[in-house]
């Protein structure tokens, strides 16, 4: 049991590196945070999570690498959702931090896009199997 649950927090950790390799969403992350520091009377100019800019790529290196561990874990243990694979999938490729790939930014966005509402729609198909055992 206690494998499982550390199986599942570092499969959490690959999505979550993989995303904060996305400048757009490191970007957007800045603004919820100065919005909520806003909401209590904090004030800031300029953006609290700039430095990961510059290490996005080795926050995605990290990611991918965790990524690879899960499906180690995965074919080795069998303890893993294949919903969770394809999402874990979906974001690493949506947060690609190259800037050689600036011009196909839009193909890896929706390419992610579409593998993460892929995972999210076979997860919820089979919670819905399992409720009408």
């Amino acid at each position: 049991m206690k494998q499982e649950k550390i199986v599942g927090v570092t499969n959490s950790v690959t999505g979550f590196t993989s995303v904060l390799g996305s400048w757009q969403i490191c970007h957007n992350l800045c603004l919820g945070i100065i919005t909520l520091l806003g909401i209590v009377g904090i004030t800031l100019a300029g953006m609290p999570l700039l430095f990961l800019t510059k290490i996005a790529v080795p926050l995605w290196g990290i990611a991918l690498g965790l990524y690879f561990v899960t499906i180690f874990l995965y074919f080795s243990k069998r303890c893993l959702s294949k919903e969770m694979i394809l999402l874990n999938l979906g974001l690493i490729i949506a947060g690609i931090p190259f800037k050689e790939v600036d011009g196909a930014r839009g193909f890896f966005w929706a390419t992610g896009g579409i593998l993460v509402g892929l995972s999210v729609a076979l997860f919820i198909k089979r919670k819905l199997v399992r409720s009408k055992r």
